[in-house]
């Protein structure tokens, strides 16, 4: 299992939000706009964060918003979201969030290793900082260490 594409569709920097819950639609609005997902998928991404609560909040700063497979997704996809402003999700360690990952999976089996894949590339800590400064898709693709030609165009 490779981590999805991130074309440039699926990049957003400096996006301005209110709460967690606008965060998160951005990243299900760029999955969308890349046309791994239906527009659906943003109000699952937030039902499993009311449900299960900020476990997504996987490094201080950083969110891997994700939900189950579904018929509203239509192939891997994976999303960036930057901050103008961090917000906070509710984890009494990693809050607040300033850059949010938004990841979808066609099956289980890929649902499991593609979070565990994307949580490993966080391992770097200043990745998140990098990620928040990052001024182009070109420049959040290299710093997650993303192929330029898988991720290019849309």
């Amino acid at each position: 299992m490779t981590i999805p594409p991130l074309p440039d569709t699926a990049v957003v920097l400096g996006a301005r939000v209110d709460d967690w819950r606008a965060a998160v639609r951005e990243a299900g609005r760029a999955l969308t706009r890349s046309g791994a997902t239906r527009a659906e998928y943003a109000d699952r991404m937030i039902a499993v964060i009311e449900e299960f609560g900020a476990y997504v909040v996987i490094a201080p700063g950083l969110a891997l918003a994700h939900a189950r497979p579904g018929p509203d997704v239509r192939r891997e996809g994976l999303a960036v979201v930057t901050l103008a402003e961090a917000v906070p999700f509710g984890h009494p360690h990693n809050d607040p969030v300033e850059v949010v990952v938004g990841l979808a999976v066609s099956n289980a089996d890929e649902h499991v290793a593609s979070v565990a894949k994307l949580a490993n590339a966080f391992n770097d800590t200043g990745i998140v900082a990098r990620i928040a400064a990052a001024s182009s898709a070109a420049a959040v693709r290299s710093i997650l260490g993303l192929d330029e030609e898988a991720g290019a165009g849309s």
